[in-house]
């Protein structure tokens, strides 16, 4: 792992070393940043109040999905007060492995501007 990171980017290294179960620490340091991306977005689930649920994106999810697959995530997405979980267990939480979705959207954006002008 140490060669690795001479030459990668550190966090790509640690994905994939923690991935593999190659490396203790990468496992470790895995689980940690799973653990809270996964209370990031219960935060914010429950500060915007998602009832119809809560879609995670980016260039993150779809890398780390069997890590996310494995519950890390929604056992930090679900520790909360007791009141909370109720909550944020009848929100559905979907990982969007599209990398275009970005650029999906701004189309439908776009194409809906430009039927409203006319």
């Amino acid at each position: 792992m140490q060669e690795a990171f001479k030459t990668e980017d550190a966090a790509a290294v640690i994905g994939r070393f923690g991935l593999a179960k190659t490396d203790p620490v990468a496992v470790q340091a895995l689980d940690l940043v799973v653990s809270l991306y996964g209370a990031q977005a219960g935060n914010l689930a429950l500060t915007g109040l998602a009832t119809g649920g809560v879609y995670v994106a980016g260039g993150v999810a779809p890398k780390l999905i069997e890590k996310i697959k494995d519950g890390t995530f929604m056992q930090g997405f679900l520790n909360k007060e007791e009141r909370m979980q109720d909550l944020l267990k009848a929100m559905p939480v979907q990982v969007v492995v599209n990398a275009n979705v970005g650029l999906l959207g701004s189309a439908v954006a776009a194409a809906r501007l430009a039927g409203s002008s006319s």
